[in-house]
C-alpha cells in the first residue's frame, strides 16, 4: 500500500540529523515535526521568525498568537525564540538552515521544483520558497506522487512557474524516494513504499530516473 501523509513525512524525518536546523514548508512537510526520532535534537525555523517549533497544538494548548509560516497554530520548545522576518531570511539567504523539506506541484528529472502558483488562480504572493531552495543547503521534496487528475507529478519537465532550478536533492512521495549526490546526474530509485512495486512506479512517473 502507498505510504499516507503521515508516513511520508515519517519517511523525511530520517533525513534529519542531530543538531540540524530544519525549515518545513506548508502541507505534508509540517507534519514532519511530529516525526522527530526520540532523543534527536532538531531546530525548527519558520520564516516568520521563529526558531524552535514544536508538533502542532492539542485543543488546550492552541494559542491563536502563535502562528507558523502557514498560518498555522503551533507550539514551542524550551528555547524557542522570536526574532524579525529580515533576520529569518538574513539565516536562510545565508546558507545557515541545514535542511528544507517542501511540498510541490511538479519536481523536474533535472531537480527543478515548481511550488508556488499556478497560472491563473490567486495566490497570496511566493512566500519563502524562492529563498529556501536558494539558501538551504538540501532540499526533500514531499509530494502525492500524482495529481487529481492522474497525471504524474515528477516529470521530465516541469510545466508551471519554477520556483528555483536544479535544487532538489530527493523527492518522497506516496510511492517512492529519489534522491541524488551533490545534485548532479539522475535521480536514483532508492526506496518502494511497502507492497508498491518498481513497475508501479515507472507506470506513474514521467521524468527519467534510474534504478539503484
Amino acid at each position: 500500500m502507498p505510504w499516507d501523509r503521515n508516513q511520508m513525512a515519517a519517511r523525511a524525518a530520517r533525513e534529519l540529523k542531530d543538531g540540524f536546523y530544519v525549515n518545513l514548508g506548508i502541507g505534508i512537510p509540517t507534519l514532519v515535526a511530529g516525526n522527530i526520532p526520540p532523543g534527536m535534537e532538531v531546530t525548527l525555523q519558520s520564516e516568520n521568525g521563529i526558531l524552535g517549533l514544536g508538533p502542532y497544538p492539542t485543543d488546550n494548548e492552541v494559542d491563536a498568537d502563535l502562528i507558523n509560516a502557514g498560518k498555522e497554530t503551533i507550539t514551542e520548545i524550551a528555547g524557542s525564540s522570536y526574532f524579525s522576518s529580515a533576520d529569518s531570511f538574513a539565516m536562510i539567504r545565508g546558507g545557515h538552515i541545514d535542511l528544507s523539506v517542501l511540498g510541490a506541484m511538479e519536481v523536474a528529472e533535472n531537480g527543478d521544483i515548481a511550488n508556488w502558483m499556478v497560472p491563473g488562480k490567486m495566490v497570496k504572493g511566493m512566500g519563502g520558497a524562492m529563498d529556501l531552495v536558494a539558501g538551504v543547503r538540501r532540499i526533500v521534496v514531499l509530494m502525492e506522487h500524482v495529481s487529481k487528475d492522474g497525471s504524474s507529478k515528477f516529470r521530465k519537465k516541469c510545466t508551471l512557474p519554477l520556483t528555483g532550478t536544479n535544487v532538489v536533492d530527493m523527492v518522497i512521495t506516496d510511492l517512492a524516494v529519489f534522491a541524488r549526490d551533490g545534485r548532479k546526474g539522475p535521480f536514483k530509485l532508492i526506496e518502494l513504499a511497502p507492497g508498491v512495486t518498481a513497475e508501479q512506479v515507472k507506470a506513474s512517473t514521467e521524468a527519467h530516473y534510474v534504478e539503484a
